[in-house]
C-alpha cells in the first residue's frame, strides 16, 4: 500500500459520517470551538442566533454534557463551575419541558406562552434549590405558577444567593423552538414571551439562560418589548469562516482514531514542522493553525494537490471548496464542508486510486453535488416549503430572471404561498406574496438578487435543487 492510499484510508476512518452534538459527546478529541464562537458560550450572552447546521444544536448538546464543559471551560472559564440545564431542544424531555403537542394543549387551554415558560424555568430552580412545585403535568405547574408570582420570585432569589454562596452559575440552554408550533404568530408570541422571560432570570447575579435561534426567527418582531435592548447588547451570531473550517477538519483527522490518527498525525507533523500537543489523550492545534490560512492551505495541498484541475486556472482546492459550499450570504456550515470531503475521499478512491494526492479534484466537485443534496435535506428539515418550491424551478439556467422563476411558482401554486406547505411553517413572508418568499429564500442564503434585479443561485443549492449554471458545477441527476 502506498503512502497515498494509506492516508486515504485514514480519511476515510478519521471523517465523520454526522457531524451532530453527538460527536463531541461520543468522542471528546472532536470538540472544536472556533474562535469566534467563544463569544457565544460566555454566560452574559443570551441570545445566540445561527443558520442551520452552524452549531445551534451542537453547544446546546456539548453545554448539557459536564464532561464537555471541562475541555470548554479552558476558553470558557466560567462554564468549569456552572450547572447546565436544557429547557427546550429537539430531544425528547417531557419533564423538563413540554413537546409541541403538550405546547399546543397547553395554549388551547388558555395558558400564554409567558406563563408557559416560567414553569419550565420553575421546574429547572427547584430542582436546584430542593423545594418541592407542582409536577404531576405540565398544566398543573403552568398554573402554580400563574398564581404563585411571589412564590416563584422568591425561590429564584433562593436559588440565586445558594448559588453565588457556593462560588457557581446556573444556565437554562433553550434550542429547536421552531417545534413549539406551525403558525408565524404564535411562533413569534412564544419567541417574544421566552426572551421576556429569559430577561427576567438574568436579573439575578448566578443565574443565566441562553436561547439559539434560527436567523429567520430573530427577524421577525420577537424583541418588541421593554428593555430588550438588554439581550441584543450581547447577542452573538454562530457563523463559520474558511481558517475555522479547516481548523475543524484538523482536529478531526489529528483525532483519529488508532492507526488512522497516527497518519494523519505523522501527515501534519511534517507539513508544519512541528507535532502536536496532547492532553489526556486529545490532540490540539497550535493557534497559528487555527487562524493562518498560509499554513492551511499548505496542509490541505498535501491532501488535494496544488490545483482544482491540471493548472492554476480551475482555482485552488483550499479556497475552492469552502467558495462552492457557500450559500448566496457567502456562508459555509461544517456539515456541508466535512460531508463534501468525506464523499470526495470516497470517489478519489474508487475512481482515481493512482492519483498523486489523497483528493483528486473530480472528486471534490462530486463531494459538492452530494453535500448539496444533503444540505436541501436538511433545510427541508426545517423550512418544509423549501423543497416544495424548489420543485418546479428544475431545468431553469441561473442567473434569470424573477418572472420566470415566479411563473413557476403560480403555476404549481395557484392558490399562493401559503398554499407551499399545508399544515407546516409557512414562508414568514407567505403574506406578501411571491416577493416576499423570495426575500425569504435571499435571507436565508437560498438565492442572490443581483444588480440587475436577475436571480442567481449559489452552487450549494442549485446543484442539488437541479438548475443549470454555464460553467458551474453539474446539477445532480
Amino acid at each position: 500500500m502506498t503512502e497515498t492510499e494509506g492516508i486515504r484510508r485514514a480519511l476515510m476512518a478519521s471523517l465523520p459520517e454526522r457531524f451532530t452534538g453527538d460527536s463531541g459527546r461520543s468522542d471528546p478529541g472532536r470538540l472544536y470551538l472556533p474562535p469566534a464562537h467563544v463569544q457565544a458560550l460566555r454566560l452574559e450572552c443570551s441570545l445566540v442566533v445561527g443558520s442551520r447546521g452552524v452549531g445551534k444544536s451542537f453547544w446546546t448538546e456539548a453545554l448539557a454534557d459536564r464532561a464537555l464543559r471541562v475541555l470548554l471551560g479552558v476558553a470558557v472559564t466560567e462554564l468549569e463551575s456552572t450547572e447546565v440545564h436544557v429547557g427546550f431542544s429537539a430531544r425528547p424531555g417531557i419533564d423538563a419541558y413540554p413537546d409541541q403537542s403538550t405546547f399546543e394543549e397547553l395554549r388551547r387551554a388558555g395558558f400564554g406562552a409567558f406563563d408557559i415558560w416560567r414553569a419550565v424555568v420553575t421546574r429547572w430552580l427547584a430542582s436546584l434549590g430542593g423545594e418541592a412545585v407542582p409536577v404531576e403535568s405540565w398544566p398543573a405547574s403552568v398554573r402554580w405558577v400563574r398564581d404563585n408570582a411571589e412564590a416563584v420570585a422568591r425561590l429564584a432569589e433562593k436559588v440565586d444567593r445558594r448559588l453565588s454562596e457556593a462560588g457557581r452559575k446556573g444556565l437554562i440552554v433553550f434550542d429547536a423552538l421552531d417545534r413549539t408550533g406551525v403558525d408565524w404568530r404564535v411562533m413569534d408570541d412564544t419567541v417574544r414571551d421566552l426572551l421576556r422571560v429569559v430577561l427576567w432570570l438574568t436579573s439575578h447575579w448566578a443565574l443565566h439562560a441562553k436561547v439559539f435561534l434560527r436567523d429567520d426567527q430573530f427577524t421577525r418582531p420577537v424583541t418588541d418589548f421593554p428593555d430588550a435592548s438588554k439581550l441584543l447588547a450581547m447577542k452573538s451570531e454562530l457563523t463559520w469562516q474558511r481558517h475555522d473550517l479547516h481548523g475543524l477538519l484538523w482536529q478531526q483527522l489529528c483525532n483519529g482514531a488508532g492507526e488512522a490518527g497516527v497518519v494523519l498525525r505523522t501527515l501534519y507533523g511534517r507539513v508544519r514542522g512541528e507535532d502536536l500537543a496532547e492532553r489526556e489523550g486529545i490532540w490540539y492545534l497550535d493557534e497559528k493553525v487555527k487562524r493562518e490560512e498560509l499554513l492551511q492551505k499548505k496542509l490541505f495541498e498535501a491532501l488535494a494537490g496544488p490545483w482544482m484541475g491540471r493548472d492554476r486556472r480551475r482555482g485552488v482546492p483550499y479556497t475552492w471548496i469552502v467558495g462552492h459550499l457557500a450559500d448566496g450570504r457567502g456562508r459555509t456550515s461544517p456539515r456541508s464542508f466535512l460531508r463534501a470531503l468525506k464523499t470526495a475521499v470516497q470517489d478519489s478512491s474508487e475512481r482515481y486510486g493512482d492519483h498523486d494526492y489523497p483528493l483528486h479534484y473530480e472528486s471534490i466537485k462530486r463531494g459538492v453535488q452530494t453535500a448539496s443534496g444533503v444540505r436541501i435535506a436538511e433545510m427541508a428539515e426545517d423550512y418544509p416549503w423549501v423543497e416544495a418550491l424548489s420543485e418546479p424551478l428544475k431545468g431553469l439556467t441561473v442567473p434569470c430572471s424573477f418572472v420566470a422563476v415566479e411563473e413557476r411558482w403560480r403555476a404549481r401554486f395557484p392558490e399562493g404561498p401559503e398554499s407551499v406547505a399545508p399544515g407546516k411553517l409557512p414562508p414568514s413572508g407567505a403574506e406578501k406574496g411571491w416577493p416576499g418568499v423570495r426575500e425569504d429564500m435571499k435571507k436565508l442564503g437560498l438565492l442572490e438578487v443581483m444588480e440587475d434585479g436577475r436571480i442567481n443561485m449559489p452552487d450549494l443549492y442549485r446543484v442539488g435543487f437541479g438548475l443549470g449554471r454555464k460553467g458551474g458545477v453539474k446539477p445532480m441527476a
